[in-house]
C-alpha cells in the first residue's frame, strides 16, 4: 500500500468512526418515519448488487402482499432536492439506478440527497407505506428498523479509501441485520447475524455472434466475463466510469470501434440502455443484458425480516 494512502485511509477510518460513535451512543440522534423503513446498502464503491437485490427484495416484498416505495439519492443527476421518480424520465433527471428500479418494480421512488426528507414527501404522497432505503448503510441519518448489508468478495481483502474502495471496514457488520453474500463465498458473520446467499448472473439471449461489448458500471469486468462464461465472446470490449452518461462522440467511438474489430452488433447492461439516452438508436442491433439475482431460501428470509420489524414497531 501507498504509504501517503494509508495514512489518508488511517484519518477517514478515524472520521467514519467519530460519526458511527456520535450516532451509536445517542449524542446524535437518527429521524424516524412513519412506516418502516429497510436499508439496503454495502461496505465498498459500488459493484455488489444493490440495485439488483432492491429490485429482487421488493418482488419479495410485493408477493407478500407489502406496499412500498423507494428512497434513492439519485447519484448522478443533474438536479437536486426531492423528487418523485417518472418512469419515462431521463437518468439526467433522476440517476440511472433509480429509473432502473421503478421501471421494474412499478412502484414509487423518491430521490433526495436527504434520503429523511424523501422519506416524509413519500409519506404525504402515498400514504405511511415501507420504505426501501437504497444504498444506506452509511445515511444514518435516517433511522431504520432492518439493515441489509450486502458483501462481495474482494471486501474480505480490501483496505480503505482513498487506498482502496471500501467505506466501511468489516467491523461495521456489527450493525447489519442481515449481511447478503455471493453464494459461493466463504465468510464468517459476527454471531448473532444472518447470512443469506443470493446468486447472481445474466439472461442472455438474442445476441449477435461477435458483438461489441461496453458498460458503464462499478466493476465492468465483471460484466465481460459474464458474457465469456455465457457463451458470447465479444469482438471489442469498452468501459467506461460507473454512471457514465454517453455522448455523440462515445457514440461514435462505438460505431467505429464495431468497424475495426468486424463486430456484428453490441451488448451493454440495462443501466447503460437507460444512460445512452436518445443515443441509443444509433447502435443497432444492441442486446441489452438483465442482471438476474435469487435469493437461497427466499421465504425464511423474508420471515426472518418480517418478524424483526415487526418485533421493532413504534407506538403510533
Amino acid at each position: 500500500m501507498n504509504p501517503a494512502l494509508g495514512l489518508l485511509s488511517l484519518l477517514y477510518g478515524a472520521g467514519f468512526r467519530a460519526r458511527n460513535t456520535a450516532y451509536d451512543s445517542g449524542m446524535v440522534k437518527a429521524k424516524h418515519l412513519q412506516a418502516p423503513v429497510i436499508s439496503v446498502g454495502n461496505l465498498s464503491v459500488g459493484g455488489s448488487g444493490k440495485t439488483p437485490f432492491v429490485i429482487l427484495l421488493g418482488q419479495l416484498l410485493k408477493d407478500r402482499g407489502i406496499r412500498f416505495n423507494i428512497l434513492s439519492r439519485g447519484y448522478g443527476r443533474a438536479t437536486r432536492g426531492v423528487a418523485i421518480v417518472d418512469p419515462n424520465g431521463s437518468s439526467r433527471q433522476f440517476g440511472d439506478e433509480p429509473l432502473l428500479m421503478t421501471r421494474h418494480l412499478q412502484v414509487p421512488v423518491i430521490v433526495g440527497e436527504d434520503r429523511y426528507e424523501a422519506g416524509l414527501a413519500a409519506e404525504q404522497k402515498f400514504g405511511p407505506q415501507w420504505h426501501i432505503l437504497d444504498d444506506g448503510f452509511q445515511h444514518r441519518r435516517l433511522a431504520r428498523d432492518f439493515d441489509i448489508v450486502l458483501l462481495t468478495a474482494k471486501d474480505l481483502q480490501d483496505h480503505l479509501l482513498p487506498a482502496g474502495r471500501l467505506r466501511e471496514p468489516l467491523s461495521s457488520l456489527q450493525r447489519a441485520d442481515a449481511v447478503v453474500r455471493m453464494s459461493e463465498m466463504t465468510f464468517q458473520a459476527p454471531p448473532g447475524k444472518e447470512v443469506w446467499d443470493v446468486r447472481r448472473g445474466i439472461r442472455v439471449q438474442h445476441i449477435s455472434p461477435r458483438p461489441v461489448a461496453f458498460c458503464g458500471i462499478a466493476r465492468p469486468q465483471i460484466f465481460f466475463e459474464q458474457l465469456r462464461a455465457a457463451g458470447i465472446h465479444p469482438a471489442a470490449e469498452a468501459s467506461y466510469r460507473d454512471h457514465h452518461a454517453y455522448s455523440e462522440r462515445d457514440i461514435e467511438k462505438l460505431i467505429d470501434l464495431r468497424r475495426t474489430s468486424d463486430g456484428s452488433g453490441y451488448v451493454t447492461t440495462e443501466k447503460d440502455e437507460i444512460n445512452l439516452g436518445a443515443h441509443r438508436a444509433k447502435l443497432e442491433p444492441l442486446s441489452v443484458i438483465p442482471v438476474q439475482m435469487e435469493l437461497v431460501n427466499a421465504p425464511n428470509a423474508v420471515d426472518t425480516l418480517l418478524r424483526v420489524v415487526e418485533s421493532r414497531k413504534r407506538p403510533a
